[in-house]
């Protein structure tokens, strides 16, 4: 496997390839992070290359959130890369990426970027969409893959691929979870032992938000205030628990494929969840 920090020696590696497979991570790799890496090797075959960047995007990142103590393990993730497949780690400075000030920036559309994690991080997804846009511009990858756990954020990349007209198959990943049934987040390094066993309080949550519409509740609003309180009551301080159309993020409806979705913070690690409801 090979480790590259520079745009031409990654243009140069890859030359070879017309199969390739993307993963972009943030690094601070977990189980999660390695099944899409898997996924990817199985879509290009063994006569494609996979490339797996890892790249902190300090655009996604509001002034009070973590960039700065965000944990950065290299070493570490280039063995886990390695072992699950990867061909090539990208892994770029911030002055090789943004050689200077990002003037040009990507941004999505407001009716879906600016709700749920929009609404509660202004400027993510434009973050998001950038620093991924300018991935893609640099790998030229066949097909992408990302995670599902950010179900919000695998929307915008979707409709932003579509739309730019770019040529690349966008893959869904499924949350992998702990045993006990957390998902697995590179965040959940901030939870204590205890906390940990508290946070499976989110994905229960959101199942008794879905069973309560199964059982034919329809005061969508009254549902989710009721789960928002019982998140409140345990402690946390949420943001969101919501039911939404799976293919829009529009208000639920009847009859159609939904989504829940919640964030929450817990001490002072903000998590999300979400659970597809067919």
């Amino acid at each position: 496997m090979q480790v590259i920090h520079t745009i031409p020696e990654l243009r140069e590696a890859l030359a070879l390839h017309r199969q390739r497979g993307f993963v972009p991570t943030m690094g601070n790799l977990h189980e999660g992070h390695l099944q899409l890496v898997r996924q990817a090797r199985e879509l290009v075959g063994p006569a494609g290359a996979v490339v797996s960047s890892i790249f902190v995007n300090r655009l996604q990142f509001a002034p009070h959130e973590d960039f700065d103590t965000y944990p950065r393990t290299l070493e570490r993730d280039c063995q886990l890369l390695e072992g699950a497949g990867c061909d090539i780690v990208f892994a770029p400075s911030e002055k090789e990426l943004y050689p200077e000030p990002q003037g040009y920036k990507v941004s999505p559309p407001t009716e879906l970027a600016d709700v749920l994690e929009g609404h509660f991080r202004p400027g993510f997804f434009t973050g998001v969409c950038t620093v991924v846009h300018k991935l893609f511009n640099i790998v030229q990858p066949t097909l992408a893959v990302f995670g599902k756990k950010d179900y919000q954020q695998l929307m915008v990349l979707r409709r932003m691929t579509a739309q730019m007209a770019l040529p690349i198959a966008i893959h869904g990943g499924e949350t992998r979870r702990s045993a006990e049934g957390l998902a697995l987040s590179s965040r959940n390094g901030y939870l204590s032992e205890a906390e940990k066993v508290e946070a499976l309080r989110l994905s229960r949550t959101l199942k008794a938000l879905i069973a309560r519409w199964q059982a034919g509740e329809r005061d969508l609003a009254a549902i989710e205030a009721d789960a928002m309180q019982a998140m409140r009551d345990a402690g946390w301080a949420p943001d969101y628990l919501t039911l939404r159309r799976q293919h829009d993020l529009g208000a639920a409806v009847e009859g159609q494929p939904l989504v829940a979705l919640g964030a929450a913070r817990l001490g002072t690690t903000r998590l999300i969840d979400n659970l597809e409801v067919s």
